[in-house]
């Protein structure tokens, strides 16, 4: 018989939600390869919260453990080049009230933490974004070719890219897609082993794998 895991994550927006939540569930699923014996990941619960990030994080923590979810992702972009500052000013001051705290909370986390943006992630596949959109042009051409994470607004460069490329189709042909139409299909059918080339989704899988430790589904 299989163990399970029931996973939550909470982030910094609806949008983001549509996208995080298949990758968390993906990255789960492969990192229980790892596992000792079998294990069957549920569908990762989305947690809405209000307040500051670490009113937030509490409050998540602790509807996790009432749900009886075993692991909390807690996402927030880097919105810079590191994730140096999300880790300093805001993972680790919540974490550590979390771990530290008398209450029964979800102590189970996990950070996901995309430098910049989360559309960054979005990058990481270029041929499938390509072929979400509809791109036929060398990666030259679009500034594809730039590492994800050294784009500075990465959202901002996915709806330019977006209105290049309807821009120079006949006016017959014009079914303008958004970037709200990309975070499911790219969450859902994004490469992981190309996403394993950005430092920060080896972080996060690298949390996964700690999670998986904790419950001792993976051996020490």
């Amino acid at each position: 018989m299989a163990n399970i895991i029931t996973i939550g994550f909470t982030g910094e927006g609806k949008t983001d939600e549509r996208f995080l939540e298949h990758i968390i569930q993906r990255t789960f699923e492969n990192v229980a390869f790892e596992c000792d014996g079998d294990i069957e990941v549920f569908q990762p619960v989305y947690i809405e919260s209000k307040g500051n990030f670490i009113e937030k994080v509490l409050f998540s923590a602790k509807k996790a453990e009432e749900n009886g979810l075993m692991v909390l992702c807690v996402h927030t972009d880097a919105d810079e080049q590191t994730d140096k500052t999300a880790f300093q000013y805001r993972i680790d001051p919540a974490f550590t009230l979390v771990h530290d705290s008398n209450e029964t909370l979800c102590k189970n986390l996990v950070a996901v933490i995309p430098i910049q943006e989360t559309e960054s992630w979005m990058l990481a596949d270029k041929e499938l974004f390509k072929d979400e959109i509809g791109i036929s042009k060398p990666d030259g051409e679009t500034n594809l070719h730039r590492e994800p994470e050294k784009i500075a607004r990465p959202k901002e460069f996915i709806k330019d890219i977006i209105n290049q490329t309807f821009e120079e189709l006949p006016i017959r042909r014009r079914y303008q897609i958004t970037i709200s139409d990309l975070y499911t299909p790219i969450g859902q059918k994004a490469d992981l082993e190309k996403l394993n080339k950005l430092p920060s989704y080896k972080k996060f899988e690298e949390g996964v794998r700690n999670a998986y430790k904790k419950l001792n589904y993976i051996s020490e």
